[in-house]
């Protein structure tokens, strides 16, 4: 018989792992549903598995002692794989249960909302409306598909767009396209509608039914839309958010999707810069017209409430910050930070970011390139943008936002294909500044990709000042640019705002949500790899933790085999963030009321990770 060669004998223990990466993830407009930690990483994708039982076949016939082994691996793994599918489903399920509680609104509530909008706008109408959204939702999929955004352009605030064509570009280096097929618009219904000083937002629930599935970039559109018709259609709900300056009023005459400027009614077809050459006007700026500003899944959506600490002071010598604004402009350099590590290339941030953030992501990027490796991105996806604060410090104003976001990410060797990596949940906080007194420009709107003295649109030249007016961008004295981003851990030790011990009443009022809970124990894993090997007795801790809090086991053990380079970072040993990390398990724990003998192990084993052993009585009490 003869000899298999070595490198087959190392293939033995990646078999499991060669499954997993037999299914890419779908990936329909801005890889909204790849925020989903309910849902295992490892889905399915026959043809996949087709050609990696092939090539094990193959293996078997020339080196039977080695391959009928694999086989027999490769089918355990995928009997296992297919056991999972009815969890899948149910998650699924679960997740449309929860999208239809979070976006489901009385008849008396809607019939209110189109009330007072009529009540500033009298042509508003509502069906009209659902109209406009039910064409701009098939063009944005279409465009979407295409890879090509711009003819979608002027109905995007700046910050959308950027995310979407981040997004592409994700997709794009990581050699795959989204492939889709058979889209139907099912119902439209309008579920919210706040009114501010600022704006009018407009919340419309889309439910939606599509074929959809990654296929290679180098298919074309023709190839790739017969690749997803062979999938079965899946059903899925978003919530579009529209927004409009208070007082516009509805013209036939002056209606962007009929391709007219929404300000003076003459012909506009678009263009980069999304300014009309007749009259000026900025025309997703939402000040003349509705624009997209939002795309949240269905099962994420909340409403908004309270407004953000220091907001309403900093609005009396700035009439025109408006929370959106804010939150359009964080989200705009959230994906601006990630577009410059997926192209390893910080041009991205220079206008956008003070210089000196950008260099030390600048150095982080060179340390990585010349040790032969590369951060990673294969799904990026934002659950939330929260303003948590605006205050003065000095001759800098600083603002706060809370984003939680999620992706496949890691580090990686360069140039290679990305290794396996679970969807892991983020929570962090980026910091904005710009000089104290300096005010929001009156006419950008959510157009916030802009030059804040010419309103010239903002490229990715590599320059730190507009080149149409030379105005310093990158310092801050004109608008908001990106300072810090820090972990939620770094930023409420930082603040000294975390609570010792809740009561039982208390904790179960905080319990956090699923992708919390699901980031909270991969932190854990991530940290007890780097201490060393992790030992049977961990792992049946973690796993504990892992049937307690709702995670599966399986994208835990990703978590495991992946190890630290998960997070950009982990908390430091002993420090004020690993305090504020251990109170947040702690209060995980007494969800209940009590820790009984199994989590008092598993808070003493995460203590030690964070160089705090002895401690967890103190943090107990």
């Amino acid at each position: 018989m003869k000899a298999p060669p070595r490198w087959i004998y190392r293939l033995v223990p990646f078999v499991p792992l060669l499954v997993l990466l037999a299914a890419p993830a779908l990936a329909r407009v801005g890889s909204g549903e790849s925020y989903d930690s309910g849902r295992s990483s490892s889905g399915g994708d026959d043809g996949a598995l087709i050609d990696l039982f092939i090539f094990l076949v193959r293996i078997a016939i020339e080196y039977p002692c080695v391959g009928i082994p694999l086989i027999v691996i490769f089918i355990v793994v995928v009997w296992y794989m297919k056991r999972q599918e009815g969890s899948a489903s149910t998650r699924k399920a679960l997740d449309a249960a929860e999208a239809a509680r979070r976006t489901t609104v009385s008849a008396r509530d809607a019939d209110a909302w189109v009330q007072a909008l009529k009540a500033k706008d009298p042509q508003f109408d509502l069906m009209a409306f659902f109209d406009r959204t039910r064409r701009l939702f098939g063009d944005v999929q279409e465009a979407w598909f295409r890879r090509n955004l711009e003819p979608v352009r002027r109905f995007l605030s700046d910050a959308t767009f950027r995310r979407l064509s981040t997004q592409l570009v994700i997709m794009q280096s990581n050699g795959v396209r989204d492939a889709i097929a058979d889209l139907q618009v099912l119902d439209l219904q309008l579920i919210g509608l706040e009114q501010t000083s600022a704006f009018d937002s407009v919340h419309v629930r889309v439910k939606a039914q599509l074929r959809d599935d990654d296929a290679p970039a180098t298919l074309s559109d023709d190839e790739a839309r017969a690749l997803a018709k062979k999938k079965a259609p899946e059903t899925f709900t978003e919530v579009w958010t529209f927004l409009r300056r208070p007082g516009v009023q509805t013209d036939a005459t002056k209606n962007l999707s009929q391709g007219n400027c929404p300000n003076c009614g003459a012909p506009f077809a678009g263009g980069a810069t999304n300014t009309c050459e007749f009259c000026g006007a900025i025309v997703n700026s939402g000040h003349h017209d509705w624009v997209l500003a939002e795309i949240t899944q269905g099962s994420e959506y909340e409403r908004k409430d309270a407004a953000a600490q220091g907001l309403v002071d900093a609005q009396r010598t700035d009439a025109e910050l408006a929370p959106e604004i804010l939150e359009d402009r964080a989200s705009l350099l959230f994906w601006s930070w990630v577009e410059a590590q997926v192209a390893n290339d910080v041009s991205r941030l220079v206008k956008v970011a003070t210089p000196d953030f950008t260099a030390r992501l600048k150095a982080d990027l060179d340390s990585l390139s010349a040790s032969g490796r590369q951060k990673v991105f294969v799904e990026c996806a934002v659950g939330a943008v929260n303003t948590l604060s605006v205050s003065n410090d000095g001759d800098r104003q600083l603002a706060h936002f809370e984003i939680r976001w999620s992706a496949r990410t890691g580090i990686g060797p360069k140039g290679q294909k990305p290794p396996p990596l679970p969807t892991v949940p983020q929570r962090w906080v980026f910091t904005l500044s710009r000089k104290a007194g300096a005010v929001t420009p009156p006419d950008a709107g959510v157009s916030t990709a802009r030059c804040p003295n010419c309103h010239a649109p903002l490229s990715d030249n590599g320059s730190p000042s507009c080149e149409f007016c030379g105005t310093a961008l990158a310092t801050g004295e004109r608008d908001w640019v990106l300072t810090e981003v820090t972990s939620w851990e770094g930023f409420v030790a930082r603040r000294g705002t975390t609570p010792r011990r809740p009561g039982p009443e208390q904790a179960a009022a905080r319990v956090p949500d699923r992708e919390e809970r699901e980031r909270l124990l991969y932190l854990m894993a991530a940290m007890a790899v780097s201490d060393g090997v992790v030992d049977a007795k961990e792992r049946q801790l973690l796993k504990l933790c892992s049937e307690r809090w709702g995670v599966p086991w399986a994208n835990v053990e990703l978590a495991l085999s992946s190890g630290p380079s998960l997070f950009d970072r982990l908390i430091s040993r002993g420090s004020a963030e690993a305090e504020s990390f251990l109170r947040e398990l702690v209060q995980m724990a007494l969800v209940d009321g009590k820790i009984d003998r199994k989590e008092r192990k598993l808070l003493e084993a995460a203590a030690g990770h964070l160089g705090l052993g002895g401690r967890l009585d103190e943090f107990l009490r």
